[in-house]
């Protein structure tokens, strides 16, 4: 790796990953452009800080899983022109059952410019360490409805205190949450605010290269 990038695994210990976008689970049921490995990227400064909120998990009983961190602007462009396609009904029931493909973007789901291609936004939840097993949190990963929004009401007590866990866990660590995606967290001092960056994550990652901000 090089610049101020690297593989999250390699900083930050006892983390685990499961990178969606470089597998068939996902929204668009097919891995995505870009991603060629297993393994989440992100900024020095996004490791550092999830240091911090590992060791906050940790304190009270909880691991962090991610399934996304830096995400190539060649699958946001790719995202875009899934949209377009026609509906097939694969992945509709799992991941946004009561919309239309076309207001993923309107309703905040999916943008030209993601926050992910700056390197310093994570998607994430909590996992206890007694057992491996995730937390409920009501709802999953990619679910694009109002019940993944923070405060949704459709949601258990025990689902709602764990999100209100991992929100004050991250917060605690420096990010800021999405409102519309309780998994979703961005660096409050990211170091490349207005830069999206386009190389693939591969196993021998090129130089960081850029695309408009």
């Amino acid at each position: 790796m090089s610049g101020d990038f690297a593989f999250v695994d390699e900083l930050v210990d006892g983390i685990r990953w499961d990178a969606k976008y470089a597998t068939w689970d996902n929204f668009t049921g097919k891995p995505v452009a870009g991603y060629l490995v297993n393994r989440i990227v992100g900024t020095t400064a996004l490791c550092a800080a999830l240091r911090a909120a590992r060791d906050a998990a940790t304190s009270v009983g909880f691991g962090l899983l991610l399934w996304d961190g830096y995400r190539p602007q060649r699958a946001v462009d790719s995202f875009l022109r899934w949209i377009e396609q026609p509906e097939d009904g694969r992945t509709k029931p799992r991941h946004y059952p009561n919309i239309d493909r076309a207001e993923m973007v309107r309703q905040g789901y999916v943008a030209a410019r993601s926050g992910h291609s700056r390197g310093s936004t994570v998607d994430l939840t909590l996992h206890h360490l007694a057992t491996g097993e995730l937390a409920a949190m009501g709802g999953t990963y990619d679910l694009m409805d109002p019940v993944s929004r923070h405060g949704a009401p459709a949601i258990s007590p025990v689902e709602a205190a764990n999100r209100d866990r991992l929100r004050s866990i991250m917060t605690a660590s420096g990010f800021t949450p999405y409102d519309c995606e309780w998994w979703h967290y961005t660096l409050d001092d990211e170091p490349h605010p207005d830069t999206y960056f386009d190389f693939p994550i591969a196993g021998d990652l090129a130089v960081p290269t850029a695309v408009a901000g």
